[in-house]
């Protein structure tokens, strides 16, 4: 069966949607009961039944038994919900509820789906996804460093026959490094949590560009490959350095995100196709999976039962494809050292 059609549809569709203009107002923001709701919440410290110790505070302003985080057990401190939050969030919940009722869809509020928190986890399935997907990550980092380095032949120099290694070795510690953030930027998000998350996954979505261009078209001049990376290197740092210091913009970040992913799944969609390489099939099956998970990040939906989300299905997504890419991966560094070991004899 011919793929490319079909593969290159879903591609420009993925392309289109990248255009769409990300809109960061949201529907609950502006409703009058949950405003109402939080702005009673800040001078009663209460949502019903519900109330908050650490929203009582003196007439300066200051809460009367110290600092919020200070009355509860240390091993619940990392949360950190303050009142303002707290009050967003038992609104919320307040509101869904009410709108449930009388039939009406969820929105979100402040850029998120109304989430049910678990042990003051915000959203726990996406956070248990992203900790699977690093421990896939180290088990196919893990698998590929014991197969270049003691099971496949070195050169007499001891080191490796795939020209690849050390790229791979790096892409694996970023790809396990993004994973980290967003398990934290998942449980907690708050500014510093979610530039790290942002900044992290730039880095990995870059660099997994360049390894495809370099893999794709076979660069292994150390020279052409500085040549390639330099430009590439310089746009993702500028990139993170904006979203660090200057604007955290989503839409953006959205937008540059897609763009590299939707670049390196074209590059390896036209290796697959010429190349006689026996794994090739694995990276049509990545290609096409990679396209449909791509789906999910563009067209949202409300969380199902309050814990699972267009997003936390990408998560879940990712899962068994990073284990047909390091399979790949380690396919291609027999293939490459079968190849380089039988020119030279």
């Amino acid at each position: 069966m011919n793929l490319k059609p079909q593969c290159r549809l879903i591609l420009l569709l993925a392309s289109l949607s990248c255009l769409a203009v990300v809109i960061n107002a949201s529907t609950g923001d502006a409703d009058p009961i949950y405003k109402a709701c939080v702005e009673q919440c800040g001078q009663t410290g209460c949502v019903g039944d519900k109330c908050f110790q650490h929203c009582k505070f003196s007439s300066d302003g200051i809460p009367i038994d110290g600092p919020w985080y200070l009355q509860e057990p240390l091993y619940q401190r990392w949360k950190q919900w303050d009142c303002h939050t707290n009050c967003r969030y038992h609104c919320m919940l307040a509101r869904e509820e009410e709108r449930e009722k009388v039939g009406d869809k969820p929105v979100k509020y402040h850029g998120k789906w109304p989430f049910q928190r678990l042990y003051g986890i915000q959203e726990p399935v996406s956070v248990a996804l992203s900790a699977l997907n690093l421990a896939v990550q180290f088990h196919g980092w893990v698998s590929f460093f014991l197969l270049v380095n003691y099971k496949l032949p070195l050169r007499p120099n001891k080191r490796t026959y795939y020209e690849y290694t050390g790229l791979l070795h790096l892409y694996g510690l970023l790809a396990m490094n993004s994973w980290l953030w967003s398990a934290v930027f998942h449980s907690r998000d708050v500014e510093l949590t979610k530039k790290l998350d942002y900044s992290s996954a730039v880095a990995l979505i870059g660099f997994s560009l360049l390894l495809s261009i370099l893999r794709a078209f076979n660069v292994r001049d150390e020279a052409a490959r500085v040549m390639v990376a330099a430009p590439l290197v310089a746009f993702v740092t500028t990139h993170i350095l904006y979203l660090n210091f200057y604007q955290l913009d989503y839409g953006l970040n959205t937008k540059v995100c897609m763009g590299m992913g939707v670049a390196q799944l074209l590059i390896w969609t036209f290796w697959a196709g010429i190349t006689h390489h026996p794994s090739r099939w694995k990276l049509w099956v990545l290609v096409i999976g990679g396209c449909l998970a791509m789906l999910l990040e563009i067209y949202d939906f409300p969380p199902y039962w309050k814990f699972v989300d267009a997003h936390a299905l990408w998560h879940a997504t990712i899962i068994p494809l990073t284990f047909l890419w390091w399979s790949f991966i380690r396919d291609d560094a027999e293939f490459k050292t079968s190849t380089l070991i039988k020119k030279a004899i």
